[in-house]
This record gives C-alpha cells, sequence and structure tokens, in this order.
C-alpha cells in the first residue's frame, strides 16, 4: 500500500464531538446510554490498518472495562495516556449505534 496521511484538526475534532453529543443527549432521555452490551470483537492495533487481508488474531474486549478506565481518569486527570482514547472509542461505538 501506498504512503497516506491525515491531518487531522484537533479543533474541529472537538466541535465534531460537541456537535454529535449534543445529539445523543437531544435523542435519549435524561443524560445517561443504556447499554445492553458488554463483550466486542476487538483487532489488535497491528492487524487493524493491515486491510489486505483478514485479522488472524481477534479479541476480546469489554465495554464496561473500557468505561472503568474512563471513570478512573475522571478520578485522577493525572493519569491521562493516549490508550484512553481508544477505551473512549470503543464506549462511543457501543453509544453510537445505540442511539439513532
Amino acid at each position: 500500500m501506498t504512503e497516506w496521511n491525515l491531518d487531522v484538526s484537533l479543533t474541529e475534532l472537538r466541535r465534531a464531538f460537541n456537535l454529535l453529543l449534543d445529539h445523543v443527549e437531544a435523542a435519549t432521555e435524561g443524560d445517561v446510554v443504556r447499554l445492553d452490551e458488554d463483550y466486542f470483537w476487538s483487532i489488535p492495533q497491528d492487524e487493524l490498518y493491515v486491510v489486505d487481508r483478514v485479522p488472524s488474531n481477534l479479541t476480546i474486549g469489554q465495554l464496561s472495562w473500557s468505561w472503568q478506565h474512563l471513570t478512573d481518569l475522571l478520578a485522577d486527570a493525572d493519569q491521562a495516556i493516549g490508550h484512553h482514547l481508544v477505551w473512549l472509542a470503543e464506549v462511543l461505538r457501543a453509544v453510537g449505534q445505540k442511539t439513532h
């Protein structure tokens, strides 16, 4: 595959996130989205973007575990690491699939 890059503006990313979170809040009652699934298929990072072959090493992720990492972060913001965005993405995927 050829080398390809995408420059993501953090300002625009934040705006898009805020707009979508506003949409979810308007589409749900209260400020809670109830997820009724916990486990999901996960593709390890070293295989995630290799699209010319089927992943050979699927793993299982857990939404409650990802959410726990995020709530732990809220309790101690100094512990933020980049992988918190991965846990956030896992939860956001489930919220997005649950919200119409």
